[in-house]
């Protein structure tokens, strides 16, 4: 028997393009594009970091401004990098339909910064009775900690749970 439906955040209930991000940096410094996308690219153990909750907000917009040599307001930076999502409306549907006969979780590697400008303000954000964040939790899946944490908001074993990712 099935007793909660836990969803993952991207590319499940929002598409994400971090090209929309590297477009949005280029035209507010003048840097090239394929110059920030190579600098990305670098920095994914730092991105890694973020998602981890191993460095704050502040340390990230510093990191990737210093290694991809670009002088941005950190308003600025974080409007682009905020600006990737984009809601899927027929899986926001089927989160609204399976919250009259089901509980819900919301299980995501994300970072403080997608959290606050993405994720809490969908308004079926409400809905998930339970939320792990891997930001909150110190560990990405596919590593135990994020999967355990939701479970045990929910205070159900993993049988009784399905899982809906993007990624196998």
């Amino acid at each position: 028997m099935i007793d909660a439906v836990i969803f993952d955040f991207g590319n499940v209930l929002s598409r994400f393009d971090v090209e929309i991000f590297i477009r949005d940096i280029a035209e507010r410094t003048g840097t090239p594009r394929d110059h920030l996308a190579f600098a990305l690219k670098q920095l994914t153990p730092t991105i890694v970091q973020y998602e981890s909750g191993l460095i704050s907000s502040d340390e990230f917009f510093e990191r990737v401004s210093h290694h991809a040599g670009i002088t941005v307001s950190r308003r600025d930076f974080r409007e682009a990098y905020c600006g990737i999502f984009a809601a899927i409306p027929e899986t926001l549907d089927l989160v609204r339909h399976l919250h009259s006969r089901d509980r819900l979780g919301l299980l995501s590697n994300t970072n403080e910064w997608h959290f606050g400008c993405a994720i809490q303000p969908l308004e079926i954000f409400p809905l998930f009775e339970a939320v792990s964040l891997s930001f909150e939790v110190k560990a990405m899946k596919p590593a135990e900690p994020p999967y355990r944490d939701v479970l045990a908001k929910l205070h159900l074993p993993a049988e009784r749970c399905v899982y809906i990712d993007d990624v196998p």
